[in-house]
């Protein structure tokens, strides 16, 4: 397959599968594409699959400013509790809980909605003095794990099965920084089951959807018919606002200088040129337009 002609800067939108790191995927996109420069927002566990954005190129500058929100679609297995809150773990009990009923989990689900404080799960990426949550669960380490704020801006109960270990299929809708296994956990406490994390698709992350997420398995098709086009590295930060500068003004902006702007809006914005190419990100700050990331066009 030839990348010759390909404009290798931008976004790719990967469904990632089941058993594979957020590591894993960014190593697999190096290969397919031969590019160094290959990042990744919004980290997702082995076990879980869906939207995991992929940066190419110089595009990877740009992690910082998408959009932190998130959506789930997860499997919450009650009546078990492991020690990774998900079934990758020991299960630390087991109890049958065959007279679970839907209207109960459905009261105490209510919980987890607008700004709630959360435990993030010991087996996490989260640092502690300067290490991982899971390096130290490993060593067989106990760590006090800090509360967290997290926002849950909407729970949708998607499916029910009952039985011995009832099943709830359930939508989230989030903010950064939520654990979903954290959720299944506190929810299996709350009804005294126990509970934890049967299965976990992201279905929004960053801007991107599911729907328009490609497998490894659509990107390499569409290499070898040399029709894979990367996502336009300012199509997922179109919640920011933007600027366009006159064409003097733009080409000293790109060799970083300040430019005197009169905006309404504070913070960061998108910048374009009067062709309407993308420039990069700037900051506005006492009334100069600040270049706090360029992406010069070629």
């Amino acid at each position: 397959m030839s990348l010759q002609n390909l404009p290798l800067e931008g976004f790719l939108n990967l469904n990632k599968p089941y058993d594979w790191t957020s590591h894993d995927c960014v190593a697999r996109v190096r290969k397919l594409l031969r590019l160094k420069r290959v990042g990744h927002g919004g980290t997702l566990d082995p076990a879980a699959t869906g939207v995991l954005p992929i940066a190419l190129g110089k595009a990877t500058r740009l992690l910082q400013y998408l959009p932190e929100n998130k959506a789930y679609t997860a499997t919450i297995r009650l009546g078990v509790q492991t020690t990774t809150d998900d079934l990758q773990g020991e299960v630390i009990t087991c109890e049958p809980c065959p007279g679970l009923t839907l209207t109960q989990v459905t009261k105490e689900l209510a919980q987890f909605q607008g700004k709630i404080e959360q435990i993030p799960p010991i087996y996490s990426a989260i640092q502690v003095d300067g290490k991982r949550l899971y390096d130290l669960a490993r060593q067989g380490k106990t760590v006090e794990v800090p509360k967290r704020t997290v926002e849950i801006f909407h729970t949708e109960i998607l499916d029910w099965r009952s039985g011995d270990f009832p099943e709830l299929d359930v939508a989230i809708a989030c903010g950064s920084g939520t654990y979903i296994r954290a959720i299944a956990r506190d929810l299996g406490a709350i009804l005294g089951t126990g509970g934890t994390l049967a299965a976990l698709r992201r279905t929004e992350s960053s801007g991107f959807n599911l729907q328009s997420s490609l497998s490894f398995s659509d990107l390499e098709t569409q290499l070898q018919t040399g029709t894979f086009n990367p996502t336009p590295p300012d199509v997922p930060l179109q919640h920011l606002p933007s600027v366009t500068l006159p064409t003097i003004s733009a080409l000293k902006w790109c060799q970083g200088q300040k430019i005197p702007l009169t905006g309404d809006f504070s913070g960061i914005a998108r910048v374009y040129n009067q062709e309407t190419c993308f420039l990069g990100i700037g900051k506005l700050e006492d009334s100069l337009l600040v270049p706090a990331t360029v992406v010069t066009p070629k």
